[in-house]
């Protein structure tokens, strides 16, 4: 019997939330407090949205920027342009100027809705973005005087007014590009990712497996995951098309107001980066008392690997599950994925045992290929004691940029994603660095993210960060860089006593250097490229070369 070919168009799964879950609320943190929707408010709003961006001459296939913090207004320009068949291109409001001008007319977005608060950034390249022919600002309190001088402006909520609560959804191949993400610049200039409708489908029914995030539509889920990367790892997909309560925390990442938030909104399930689940830790063991989260089940943690410390405190702590999972803008982004028990074989391991399966990056996802290659592209065995560069193919991953060629960053049909690390026989990816992160001392490779967990897991710690440094005999040597905790007395020989209890001499840091911050990319990731021409600029030596 021959089955309907029905294209996977996000347009079949963005309404379903609204029509099954009518009265379930989108809340929206403000200054004030929070601002609140239901899933039908937000779906005739969307559709509304649609019919404004047709009016002002939006089509099938142009770019609609959003310059947006995660609320309810980002997640009707999701829907909006999702379902007309435009292509929603997420900026990232913390990139540079120069990146930003630069995304925004190698996309030739055609309008951008951006938040008012967020205008000054965009003033910054006001006459340089020509293909921007209008810009539609989304209000929040305490901006109400807003102006602009990037484009024609128009209040968002007079943009929508009086259009109609339905938009028919065109028709179009389920290859049709749906959305375009920029890599960070960290090397070179950024590059755009574009998503089509068919992977984001397929990436959509992914995490909200069972074994993967098991989102529900009984979750009340805090993105704090910004929406203008990487498409919020895929939750704002999921939430339309399940109906679960949405918690959105715009600009406030205050740790406080974050747990403020979850306990007010009964939050289940929550997203971010470890530098975010770090500094709620350090909130919530200020004020234990003050913060109900007993709804709370699970954390998701992606961008970088958290401490396995910062995992077992979690469990132990709070009985929160934390999730971990891996991947990049290339990969929609989510490959693999790690919880506490992911075989029926690992029912009976113990609290230890479970907690270092999380602290690996983890399983691949159904659908996807993921192996570990030599430099000549040969695979290498999945033993969990070879190491090489990890490679990913399958129906989300990126098959090349977006009008930039990058033949080094592909081999025939595989993403070299920069990664090294190993497989074990249980089949869990364990990441050792990116490549240009790897400390490379006398032919040796030493693993930094090795080095910075196990310095997090020393009481009084609050974050690490190891970068190479050159060295005229050994090529490269590592070095330390450590936030302490308030209060924390934690001398350098403390930490090196430390490290080696489980690392031998000649991986051990040269150097510890006490600093107040460690510089964050654009998407919370530590920034080792900065880190490392700070140094340089300062005139640093390692103490050998003193």
């Amino acid at each position: 019997m021959a089955m309907q070919r029905t294209p996977l168009l996000m347009s079949r799964l963005i309404d379903r939330g609204a029509e099954l879950a009518p009265n379930v609320e989108i809340v929206t943190a403000t200054a004030s407090g929070t601002r609140r929707h239901t899933y039908a408010e937000s779906r005739n709003r969307a559709h509304q949205l649609a019919h404004a961006l047709a009016d002002a001459g939006v089509g099938i296939g142009d770019r609609v920027g959003t310059f947006m913090w995660n609320g309810s207004r980002h997640l009707e320009a999701y829907h909006a342009v999702a379902g007309m068949g435009a292509v929603l291109h997420t900026l990232n409001i913390r990139l540079s100027a120069h990146d930003l001008e630069y995304i925004i007319n190698h996309a030739e977005d055609k309008v951008i809705i951006a938040d008012a608060d967020a205008l000054p950034l965009l003033e910054a390249i006001a006459g340089r973005i020509p293909s921007v022919q209008k810009v539609v600002v989304a209000v929040e309190d305490g901006f109400e005087d807003w102006h602009t001088t990037v484009a024609p402006a128009e209040d968002y909520e007079a943009f929508i007014a009086g259009k109609p609560t339905r938009y028919e959804w065109p028709a179009i191949a389920e290859t049709a590009p749906l959305g375009l993400c920029y890599t960070s610049g960290t090397t070179g200039r950024p590059k755009g990712v574009e998503y089509e409708h068919r992977s984001q489908y397929l990436h959509t029914m992914a995490i909200c497996m069972t074994d993967s995030m098991g989102l529900s539509a009984t979750d009340a889920v805090c993105g704090i995951v910004p929406m203008f990367h990487v498409m919020g790892w895929g939750m704002p997909w999921a939430g339309l098309m399940l109906g679960c309560k949405q918690v959105m925390p715009h600009r406030f990442m205050d740790p406080a107001r974050i747990l403020r938030l979850m306990a007010d909104e009964g939050v289940t399930l929550s997203a971010g980066v470890p530098t975010i689940w770090q500094g709620v830790k350090a909130a919530y063991e200020a004020n234990p008392s003050g913060y109900d989260l007993s709804q709370l089940s699970r954390l998701t943690c992606g961008g970088a690997a958290p401490p396995p410390s910062l995992i077992r405190w979690y469990w132990d702590a709070l009985g929160v599950e934390m999730i971990q999972g891996w991947g990049m803008t290339e990969t929609s982004p989510l490959a693999t994925l790690s919880r506490r028990v992911m075989q029926r074989a690992h029912i009976d391991l113990s609290p230890d045992e479970q907690s270092a399966n999380v602290a690996k990056a983890g399983q691949v996802m159904p659908g996807l290929e993921l192996g570990i290659f030599d430099d000549d592209f040969n695979r290498l065995p999945h033993d969990g004691e070879a190491v090489g560069e990890i490679l990913v193919r399958g129906p989300w991953i990126c098959a090349e940029y977006y009008q930039n060629p990058q033949p080094d960053s592909f081999h025939d049909d595989w993403l070299i994603t920069g990664d090294v690390g190993k497989i074990d026989a249980d089949g869990y990816v364990i990441i050792s660095d990116r490549s240009k992160d790897l400390v490379k001392s006398g032919g040796e490779w030493i693993s930094s993210v090795d080095l910075e967990n196990h310095i997090v897991a020393l009481p009084g710690v609050a974050q690490a960060c190891v970068v190479a440094q050159p060295h005229p005999r050994w090529g490269e040597r590592p070095v330390a860089l450590v936030i302490l905790d308030d209060g924390a007395d934690v001398p350098e020989a403390r930490i090196l006593e430390h490290c080696a209890t489980a690392f031998a001499k000649w991986q051990l840091p040269d150097d510890v250097l006490h600093v107040k911050d460690i510089p964050l990319t654009s998407t919370g990731k530590m920034d080792k490229k900065t880190v490392r021409a700070g140094l340089a600029a300062e005139g640093y030596k390692l103490p050998s070369l003193r």
